[in-house]
């Protein structure tokens, strides 16, 4: 089954996927005497009849240092992650809640596909890398540094809070052709029994490289 998951073709990268918002409710640890994260707007959402934004030509494989989403103030190091031994995506250990995690078996940001990065929303310290993510909107923009040198400027065509047990994975993951990026963390309600109901998802596409 590891074999499968580790498949860069667009139906090994839903099946993993798939687990990417179940693991990142498991790791959701809001007290609920503190402001919740913000939430998107509906007016966000992705767009089906939307026109397409451009893209130039995909980049190669690259492995990502970090991202900056600079309407957020996010500027965090990325490491990369996996599969832990029960087959869950792993993210980032809560004790670096400043960082943002990157899924290796998926390709590196740039290339034609669809490329994952994922963070906590917050962990037991507090607000973490992610718990912005909510208030971004459609038309800013989400930059990934290369180790090639190369800068990835990805513009956000979509922000959207999508339940847990009812994933969109194939639409939210599938690849379009074009070099395109998921920034994923926990959203929605929050209780200690269930944790976070849902996943904010922000679905942006490359339109320029530095």
């Amino acid at each position: 089954m590891d074999s499968a998951y580790g498949r860069r073709g667009a139906w090994g990268t839903v099946v993993v996927l798939l687990l990417v918002g179940v693991h990142l409710v498991r790791g959701g640890t809001q007290q609920l005497t503190a402001p919740g994260p913000p939430q998107p707007l509906a007016a966000e959402a992705p767009a089906p009849a939307a026109t397409p934004l451009p893209a130039p030509p995909g980049l190669p494989a690259s492995p990502p240092l970090a991202v900056t989403i600079p309407a957020l103030g996010v500027d965090a190091p990325l490491t990369r992650v996996g599969l832990d031994a029960e087959g869950w995506l792993e993210a980032p250990p809560p004790e670096h809640p400043g960082r943002a995690g990157w899924y290796a078996g998926a390709v590196t940001p740039g290339e034609p596909g669809t490329a994952v990065v994922v963070g906590h929303v917050d962990t037991p310290a507090g607000p973490a890398v992610f718990h912005s993510l909510g208030a971004l909107t459609r038309g800013r923009t989400v930059e990934v540094h290369r180790a090639d040198g190369r800068t990835a400027v990805f513009t956000v065509h979509g922000v959207e809070l999508v339940p847990k047990d009812a994933f969109p994975a194939a639409r939210v993951y599938a690849s379009t052709g074009a070099p395109e990026l998921r920034v994923i963390t926990c959203g929605g309600p929050y209780t200690p029994a269930t944790g976070y109901t849902g996943n904010i998802i922000v679905s942006a596409r490359l339109t320029a490289v530095r």
